[in-house]
C-alpha cells in the first residue's frame, strides 16, 4: 500500500480515537495517538489477518492496554467492529472497555491491561508457533514507561534465549508518562542496549515514517535465530496540536471544545493529505 494511503488511514484512526475517548469522558490519547501510524501498517499492510479464524494468521498484543482506543480505531476502520460503536468506549456493559478484552471484542487477541503482562503473552504465543511449526509471527507494542516493569525484561531475556524470530516487540518511545519523563520516573535508557544486551535484533526508527516502519519490519521477517526489538520514536499526542508532547494528555480525554478542536486538527491533516 502506498504511504500516502497509509497517512489517510491513520489519520481516520486519530479521528476514531479522540471520537471515542470524548463520548467516554475518560481514557489515554497520548499513547494511542502516538501508535497510530505503527498500528495502521501492521493491520493494512505487515501482518497476515484477513482471517481471524485462521490458525495460521499473525498475531497482534497491544500490551501496553490503556491505549485500546487506538486498537479499537484500527478494528473500527477494517470492519471488524462498527465505527458507529466507538462511542460505547468504557460505557457499562460496553464490549469496548477501556482495556482490550478478547473475550468480548472481535478481532483482539488478548486482553491486557496489567503492564508486562502483554509482551509475556506474546512471547508465550510465539514460542507456541515454534514448538507446534507454525509460519505465523508475533507482534506486540509496549509503552516505553511500561518498560519500568521486571516482567518485561523476564519474557525478553526468554524471547532471546529460546531464539523466537516469529517475534517483534515495539517500543512506543514518545518520552513521556503518567507522570512525567522518562528521565525524570524512572529511565529506561538505552533502550536498544539493554534488548540487544537480551540477544535481540534492535532497530530504531521514526514511527511516523512508513517508509522507516516498512524496512524495520521487512528487516525482521528476513532476521534469523533472534527476536527483533524495534524502537520506535514518536510524539506522544500525535496530530492533535495542543495534544502534542504534554505528558497532561497521557490520560485525559477531551471536553466539548477541546473535541472540536482535536477534529478540526485532523480534518486540516487530512484535507493536506488529500492534496498530495
Amino acid at each position: 500500500m502506498e504511504n500516502l494511503q497509509l497517512a489517510k488511514i491513520a489519520n481516520e484512526v486519530r479521528k476514531n480515537i479522540i471520537t471515542a475517548l470524548h463520548s467516554a469522558g475518560s481514557g489515554h490519547p497520548g499513547g494511542s495517538l502516538s501508535a497510530a501510524d505503527m498500528v495502521t501498517f501492521l493491520y493494512y499492510e505487515e501482518m497476515n489477518i484477513n482471517d481471524i479464524e485462521n490458525p495460521d494468521r499473525d498475531r497482534f498484543v497491544l500490551s501496553k492496554g490503556h491505549a485500546a482506543p487506538v486498537l479499537y480505531g484500527v478494528l473500527a476502520e477494517k470492519g471488524y467492529i462498527p465505527k458507529e460503536d466507538l462511542i460505547k468506549l468504557r460505557k457499562t456493559d460496553s464490549y469496548l472497555q477501556g482495556h482490550p478484552d478478547m473475550k468480548h471484542t472481535p478481532g483482539v487477541e488478548m486482553s491486557a491491561g496489567s503492564l508486562g503482562q502483554g509482551v509475556s503473552t506474546a512471547v508465550g504465543m510465539a514460542l507456541a508457533g515454534k514448538l507446534d511449526h507454525k509460519s505465523y509471527r508475533v507482534y506486540t507494542i509496549l509503552g516505553d514507561g511500561e518498560i519500568q516493569e521486571g516482567q518485561v525484561w523476564e519474557a525478553a531475556m526468554f524471547a532471546g534465549h529460546r531464539k523466537l524470530d516469529n517475534l517483534v516487540v515495539i517500543v512506543d518511545n514518545n518520552n513521556l508518562q503518567i507522570d512525567g519523563t522518562l528521565e525524570e520516573v524512572c529511565s529506561p535508557y538505552p533502550i536498544d542496549e539493554k534488548f540487544k544486551a537480551f540477544n535481540f535484533n534492535v532497530i530504531t526508527i521514526d514511527g511516523h515514517d512508513f517508509d522507516e516502519i516498512r524496512e524495520a519490519l521487512s528487516n525482521a521477517r528476513n532476521t534469523k535465530g533472534m527476536p527483533t526489538a524495534i524502537v520506535m520514536n514518536t510524539i506522544k499526542g500525535k496530530g492533535v496540536s495542543f495534544m502534542e508532547n504534554n505528558v497532561n494528555w497521557h490520560g485525559s480525554a477531551p471536553n466539548d471544545e477541546q473535541y472540536k478542536v482535536a477534529m478540526d486538527d485532523l480534518e486540516k491533516v487530512g484535507e493536506a493529505l488529500c492534496q498530495k
